[in-house]
């Protein structure tokens, strides 16, 4: 009469398992406003600061290349500083939630928020 019963465990399982999925994808997001990555242009000179979500936190000039002369140099020196910061941010969560995602058993590969 109670054979379909058998399942509810795994779903209690399942469910059990997804709560605490959303509690260390909710920490690992805290996380990511803690860890910081800095991205450099034109041999250090320009350092663009940013957490790991990608917000840009600081900027670093070097006074020295500051010569009214070359101002496009300097802001392309700015924007690659920054591009590289945000390319640090992404890979490095991408890092952590591949070990959030391996800590949970889950294929090292799958994309998380879905």
């Amino acid at each position: 009469m109670f054979k379909g019963l058998g399942g509810l465990g795994d779903m209690g399982k399942m469910m059990k398992a997804a709560q605490e999925m959303q509690t260390k994808m909710a920490e690992l997001q805290e996380s990511l406003n803690a860890i910081t990555v800095t991205g450099e242009s034109g041999a250090g000179l320009v350092k663009a600061t940013a957490t790991a979500k990608g917000e840009l936190t600081a900027l670093d000039i070097d006074p020295s290349i500051f010569n009214p002369d070359e101002k496009e140099v300097v802001e392309d020196l700015i924007l690659a500083a920054i591009k590289d910061a945000q390319a640090k941010a992404q890979e490095k969560s991408q890092s952590e939630m591949a070990k959030l995602t391996e800590g949970l058993g889950l294929p090292a590969d799958m994309k998380l928020p879905f």
